[in-house]
């Protein structure tokens, strides 16, 4: 069967081509992808190429595909895996198997799986590893972010505190503690005050920052201090560039006592210093957004380490756990990752988006890998209607849902946009 993919072949170098797949295996499954959303990780690969710990040395010669936040439907399954696979159900994949005693990964390390792709075969590495997960909701787009949804809860799950005059790891954010998210208003930040707010393990203050009013507004918009009371959750949001002293004025909203647990959501010195400094007693600073630079630095209190007790963890990916419960929380209704989703695109569009995704605003991009587009702002469809029916169409599914993401909105995008 012929695919339509994109591969890496080296540093910035993306290649949408149309290759033949090799034949199935026995302990393989052959799948049609049908979305998959840009993971700032992609960009990231991209720009190192070989270098990057994920990506084979090889790919000049032996291209791999990209796109690792994918859902879609099996089409074949090979004879080790009828008994508990089927030809017609849709999926979800969780791409970090690193408790398979190794780092490869779908989306970086293999030449015949990836999410930005039309069809693929899934190694029997990823069924081996309990990480093909079938799903049964009717949009595919949850499916799609119940992995970068799987990475938020592995970093709430990964939190720590230790109580005092004891060597116990107590795992996860404090119950009722106080809870800064730094940086907060991107899509993952989104997605973290999401489950924040309605996961059973709640604080009691939730401070969101970052220093771009416009973004802060939409957050406040999709996440309401009223709607956060109702959940018995004080949430405040606060733009750190416009306030005088933002570390002092962060720490009076613990009356002094600094927040138990501090989320890093960009790679900035100042923003990693920062969230040190507002740590209280016993603080965890969860380093949550991963660099490019591999020698990446930032200052950190060791006087606070030794009296204050005040610790660092980092999370790269959740677990197949993880995206489980992303993806029970999705079907109880009781987080909504559409909010991520500001742009939609075909797979045209995926190489010019992952090289640029960092000089793209808004939220998260997402990728119908089945379709010709170029990637639309939500905000934008309006604009593109004014001269073809589809996107006047879609405009008006997606206004009236108040410009969120939705099944009907995905319903008519597969049902009528441009094949590739």
């Amino acid at each position: 069967m012929k695919t339509k993919a994109v591969r890496i072949y080296g540093k910035r170098d993306l290649r949408l081509e149309e290759f033949e797949l090799p034949p199935l295996r026995d302990d393989e499954i052959l799948a049609n992808v049908i979305s998959d959303s840009i993971c700032m990780s992609s960009h990231k690969a991209a720009l190192q190429g070989a270098e990057h710990k994920r990506v084979p040395d090889d790919i000049h010669i032996h291209p791999t595909m990209i796109g690792h936040e994918f859902a879609g439907v099996i089409l074949k399954t090979g004879k080790k895996w009828e008994h508990k696979f089927r030809a017609g159900q849709k999926f979800s994949i969780q791409p970090a198997m690193a408790h398979t005693g190794t780092l490869d990964a779908p989306g970086y390390s293999y030449r015949y799986i990836g999410g930005d792709a039309t069809h693929i075969i899934i190694p029997d590495i990823v069924m081996e590893a309990d990480c093909l997960l079938p799903y049964e909701g009717d949009a595919f787009f949850p499916a799609s972010l119940s992995e970068p949804m799987s990475c938020i809860i592995g970093a709430f799950h990964a939190s720590y505190h230790v109580p005092p005059g004891k060597y116990i790891h107590e795992m996860g954010i404090r119950n009722g503690g106080k809870m800064a998210i730094l940086a907060g208003v991107g899509p993952m930040g989104l997605g973290a005050i999401d489950y924040a707010l309605h996961q059973p393990r709640k604080p009691s203050l939730l401070v969101v920052t970052d220093i771009d009013d416009n973004r802060l507004a939409r957050a406040a918009r999709l996440f309401t201090p009223e709607h956060a009371g109702k959940e018995k959750v004080r949430l405040v949001y606060v733009n750190t560039n416009t306030t005088e002293e933002p570390v002092r004025f962060l720490r009076d909203l613990t009356s002094g006592s600094g927040f138990d647990d501090v989320f890093i959501f960009a790679p900035v010195k100042q923003v990693i210093e920062q969230g040190d400094a507002i740590l209280g007693f016993d603080g965890c600073l969860n380093f949550f957004a991963g660099p490019t630079s591999p020698d990446f630095k930032a200052e950190f209190n060791f006087y606070n380490v030794h009296y204050a007790f005040t610790h660092i963890v980092g999370t790269s990916g959740g677990n197949t756990d993880d995206m489980r419960e992303s993806l029970m929380l999705m079907s109880e209704g009781k987080i909504n990752p559409a909010v991520m989703i500001t742009h939609i695109g075909g797979l045209d569009s995926v190489i010019e988006t992952t090289l640029n995704l960092p000089k793209i605003p808004g939220g998260k991009k997402l990728i119908y890998t089945n379709i010709s587009m170029p990637l639309t702002s939500l905000y934008k469809l309006g604009e593109k209607g004014k001269e073809d029916p589809f996107y006047s169409d879609l405009h008006e599914i997606v206004k009236k849902n108040d410009y969120i993401w939705s099944f009907e909105a995905e319903k008519y995008l597969l049902a009528n946009a441009k094949p590739i």
